[in-house]
């Protein structure tokens, strides 16, 4: 029997092209995860070169690459610059970040990621974290769940999912996946179904892992690490991680805030290298159907 497929890495050709890989060069995929990426970011570095490849879950860490150009660090991304300077590098070539949830958190029962299974409500990136979706479903005020279904999922029908699960959980605790879809599917239309669980979860999963705020902190590393001529390589999935990134690359601040000098010339320690999103062929959606919502995006320092 074939051993599952932890992950298939989305854009590979285009995250390589948008690296333009030096093979003397230091590189960093902070999303280490299946290693695809990185397996082919190393094929193309020389004895010189090196890659470091960063994940918070310990089952990214099994993966890990047996080459002395390459360091495993068992991190969540945010800590980018801390353990940048821990290994001594002054400056990188490269950052890589594939922000999609790979297959094997999706089709892991124990871990809670998808409606497709009855497993507990887990969802951590991080199995060392005390936070899961399990307690923000139980202890999260009804306002509070309806802002986080609203912001990360963009469900209009927010409000009436978090008073529903208030009230269900007053009667009993709210523990699996599958006693959480008994109390929201009156809320969710049958035409939409798939869309529409896959958004709560996509919320609950943003909110347990704090991923909008250590995508923050990514970023704004990301300047710091990076040397002059380096590529921030980003691939996204959903709209709040995409709009971050792409004001992001534009501006060179979290804000997005355009700065222009005196002439009207943009002033931004990044420079696009696609001004124009990256997305998947046809024929890579059909060999990869979870790639169909990836966004590529790439900037280089100044």
């Amino acid at each position: 029997m074939d051993a599952p497929v932890y992950h298939i890495p989305a854009l590979l050709n285009e995250c390589l092209n948008g690296l333009n890989i030096k093979p003397d060069g230091t590189y960093v995929d902070v999303t280490f995860g299946g290693a695809g990426h990185s397996r082919a970011v190393l094929e193309r570095l020389s004895a010189l070169g090196h890659l470091y490849g960063m994940d918070q879950d310990i089952d990214a860490w099994r993966n890990r690459i047996d080459d002395p150009r390459f360091t495993f660090v068992l991190s969540n991304f945010a800590y980018l610059k801390n353990f940048m300077r821990y290994y001594g590098v002054t400056g990188a070539d490269g950052i890589l970040a594939d922000l999609g949830v790979s297959f094997h958190h999706f089709d892991d029962l124990e871990r809670g990621f998808s409606f497709r299974f009855d497993g507990q409500l887990d969802m951590r990136m991080n199995r060392a974290s005390a936070f899961d979706a399990r307690q923000l479903i139980n202890t999260y005020g009804e306002e509070q769940l309806a802002q986080v279904l609203y912001l990360y999922g963009e469900l209009k029908q927010s409000r009436a999912m978090a008073r529903s699960i208030v009230k269900a959980r007053a009667q009993r605790s709210i523990d699996t996946t599958q006693q959480l879809l008994d109390v929201i599917k009156p809320h969710i239309r049958v035409s939409q179904e798939k869309k529409e669980l896959a958004q709560v979860f996509q919320a609950l999963r943003i909110e347990v892992n704090h991923e909008i705020d250590v995508l923050k902190r990514l970023l704004q590393s990301s300047l710091d690490v990076l040397r002059p001529g380096g590529r921030l390589v980003v691939i996204t999935y959903h709209s709040l991680e995409d709009r971050l990134v792409k004001n992001f690359m534009r501006s060179g601040n979290i804000e997005g805030k355009v700065v222009k000098d005196f002439y009207g010339r943009v002033q931004s320690p990044l420079s696009l290298v696609n001004n124009k999103v990256i997305v998947p062929s046809d024929e890579e959606v059909e060999r990869n159907p979870r790639s169909r919502s990836a966004k590529l995006r790439i900037a280089e320092k100044v």
